[in-house]
């Protein structure tokens, strides 16, 4: 059984309509010959604008939830309302974002799709809709009930898990417990395996400068996080540090992990982003965005674009869909390793 994977558009007023048509469009012939079985959830007419904005061939049907569906189409997420224009900030786009990720949740949660593949969102849209979530993650949390849900960046065999993420850098130090840390280390080991990382070599990075310094510069990676460290090697994984911050991401990228677990956001994100951002050096504007965003620990799988909803770029036809590509492939990965264990 191919996986059948959820797309939800985020907010229609970013690139998600444009990125998500640009991607069907490049994977068209897999579509076609039945290898893979996407469903878009958000505001068709967004979708149908987005397709005649870019003259694409491709063909992407309304239909009600509880039909038989085709190998690509879309579910309307709500009865429109107040226009949605691109580049525009508003309630109604952030309500748009909310109720498809409810939906997609419950036809997670109910076994129609086997993974949601989410487009960005913008908080401040989110927010002003009544939902007070901090981003993705956190709403998809509570969607399904879980307290200890994780994010993995993906870039090639940069993955980054976070033991913090959306948090005031003065609220980190509080966030990093022997619980959290073993959950993550989990998490991350189980996601590995999934990927096909048969014996997943982990390294968890440093909270403080030098690893702390032998104390001089803080006692947390040496109480807590190599404390958590011997005891899952104790368990039979294979995981070390706390390596400095500094060092460990340059590791990474040269193969002596398959993972580092950061300890909050900044950490974690800005060697991913890096290295998955394309500059043209002319113009100083980048010209591909890779990198997939994954929520471990989750009931359903999980995977979105690296980047945000782009207002300043959006409705112009010129969005890089890379992202979009990488994490519907990735999540057919993860739901396809799901299934082989069911």
């Amino acid at each position: 059984m191919r996986p059948h994977l959820a797309i939800t558009m985020g907010d229609p007023a970013g690139v998600g309509p444009e990125i998500i048509v640009k991607a069907c469009e490049r994977l068209r012939p897999r579509l076609e010959a039945g290898e893979l079985r996407l469903l878009v959830i958000g505001s068709c007419p967004a979708l149908r604008a987005a397709c005649e904005q870019l003259g694409v061939g491709t063909e992407i049907p309304e239909v009600a939830e509880g039909a038989d569906w085709p190998a690509l189409a879309c579910l309307q997420a709500a009865p429109e309302g107040e226009p949605i224009l691109p580049g525009v900030l508003s309630a109604e786009g952030g309500r748009f974002a909310y109720v498809a990720i409810e939906r997609g949740v419950r036809l997670a949660q109910g076994g129609r799709v086997q993974g949601i593949v989410t487009a960005p969102l913008n908080k401040e849209a989110l927010n002003k809709a009544g939902h007070h979530y901090a981003g993705h993650t956190e709403m998809l949390a509570d969607l399904t009930g879980v307290k200890g849900s994780v994010m993995m960046l993906a870039h090639g065999n940069m993955r980054v898990s976070h033991v913090s993420t959306h948090v005031a850098l003065e609220d980190v130090p509080k966030r990093l417990t022997p619980e959290r840390l073993r959950l993550v280390i989990d998490l991350t080991h189980e996601a590995l395996r999934d990927l096909g990382v048969e014996r997943a070599r982990i390294a968890v990075a440093a909270l403080n400068p030098h690893a702390g310094e032998g104390g001089l510069f803080g006692r947390q990676d040496i109480d807590i996080s190599q404390p958590t460290i011997e005891r899952a090697c104790a368990d039979g994984l294979d995981v070390v540090g706390p390596v400095p911050g500094d060092t460990v991401f340059v590791k990474l990228r040269a193969g002596q992990y398959d993972a580092v677990i950061a300890m909050y956001h900044d950490q974690g994100h800005i060697p991913v982003k890096l290295l998955g951002f394309n500059v043209d050096p002319a113009t100083g504007r980048w010209e591909a965005l890779s990198g997939v965003n994954v929520t471990l620990g989750l009931p359903i799988i999980r995977t979105s674009v690296d980047h945000g909803t782009a207002f300043d770029i959006a409705g112009k036809g010129i969005a890089n869909e890379l992202s979009l590509i990488e994490a519907i492939e990735l999540a057919e990965q993860l739901a396809a390793a799901r299934l082989a264990r069911a």
